[in-house]
């Protein structure tokens, strides 16, 4: 019988050796020697990193899904487990999200001949490069799934704490760019030029004017710059500014007009101040959607095992590449508390591990409601 213990042993094992994202072979070996341990199944898929396992019989089956990847960071957390791979972090907690579904692999084996189906293990690499279950979708191993189930560590809550809500729970996430082309100049003779500094201004104004001034009051959406550029000393005009940000949205409607919009204000940029501006915009991963009958599934199963839990009125602006799945299949996504006085992300990131104790317990429980359906 797995014990809490173990699944803490094995979760300070990942931290302690991190890697990145499409890098992640040693936690994909790791993994498939404790599945291997147990007597679970690993498919043979044309997979570089992560893994697909499974156990039961039947037709039907459910997948649970972890993510395997690592962040750029450097820790700064003291712990004997602590990164020993510089600058590499397991500052999401990913960590956590391996050991738990571990746990519940391993939990559900042993229940095995009472499983009316089958489960699908899914150790999904690259999640934070936000296309990392295209990996997986693509080798057909989800397709007919009867769900797909998740999770996210929150360390805004407290553990024992798990918060949910139907329809979306997370945002889409996208990246925008725009590179302008001006002219340089003497900074005594600005006619001789087309001042980029001039255009940087106006386009930060006119991109922070886009949610206030194009986005019903009754919708969301997040516009936020995160780099802004132009020239490097005091008496010249440069040729070339850049500006870089993200966008959050929850409806696709609202993510291609603030998309159309930012266009729109490079091209008029562009004609007024005669400077080339070229705006890449990069699509990251789609909001996750909870599908509604899964999302009372998954309430009763929390529940069940003790979580207090709160249904939320909105959705973070996180973005989760988990909607790789919730676009394709009925889906559920949960978030689960890990109280850390950190973020997500940061340096400082220090989960408690009590979090280990019921993750698997839920999931379990939640896996054979559906099935049983």
């Amino acid at each position: 019988m797995v014990q809490t213990e173990d699944l803490v042993k094995w979760r300070r094992i990942f931290h302690q050796y991190p890697e990145l994202s499409e890098h992640e072979f040693e936690t994909t070996k790791r993994i498939k020697e404790i599945l291997e341990l147990y007597d679970i199944h690993i498919l043979d898929l044309p997979l570089k990193t992560g893994l697909v396992a499974e156990i039961g019989r039947g037709d039907e089956f459910v997948a649970v899904r972890s993510d395997i990847d690592a962040l750029p960071i450097r820790e700064q957390v003291t712990h004997d487990f602590s990164s020993q791979h510089d600058g590499v972090m397991h500052a999401c907690g990913h960590d956590i999200h391996m050991a738990s579904i571990l746990g519940t692999a391993i939990k559900l084996k042993q229940i095995e001949d009472q499983l009316p189906g089958r489960v699908r293990f899914i150790f999904q690499p690259a999640e934070e490069l936000g296309y990392g279950a295209s990996y997986i979708t693509e080798t057909g191993v989800v397709d007919g799934a009867k769900a797909v189930v998740g999770f996210h560590n929150l360390p805004s809550l407290n553990v024992g704490e798990f918060a949910i809500k139907s329809g979306p729970i997370t945002a889409a996430v996208d990246r925008f760019e725009f590179n302008i082309r001006g002219k340089g100049a003497h900074a005594a003779k600005p006619e001789q030029g087309n001042d980029p500094v001039i255009v940087l201004g106006q386009l930060i104004t006119s991109i922070q004017s886009i949610v206030s001034r194009n986005i019903s009051a009754f919708d969301s959406a997040v516009v936020t710059i995160g780099e802004a550029r132009s020239g490097n000393t005091w008496n010249v005009i440069a040729d070339e500014g850049y500006v870089q940000g993200t966008v959050r949205s929850f409806d696709e409607t609202i993510r291609q007009r603030v998309e159309t919009r930012l266009q729109q204000i490079a091209d008029g940029l562009s004609a007024t101040f005669d400077v080339e501006i070229e705006l890449n915009y990069e699509r990251l991963p789609g909001a996750v959607k909870n599908d509604e009958a899964l999302t009372e599934e998954a309430i009763k199963a929390a529940k069940q095992v003790g979580y207090k839990v709160t249904e939320l009125d909105q959705p973070l602006t996180i973005g989760e590449d988990f909607s790789g799945y919730s676009d394709l299949y009925p889906s559920v996504f949960a978030l689960i508390g890990s109280q850390s006085t950190h973020d997500l992300h940061h340096p400082s990131f220090d989960p408690d591990e009590q979090i280990l104790d019921r993750v698997p317990d839920y999931f379990v429980t939640l896996v054979q409601h559906i099935l049983a359906k």
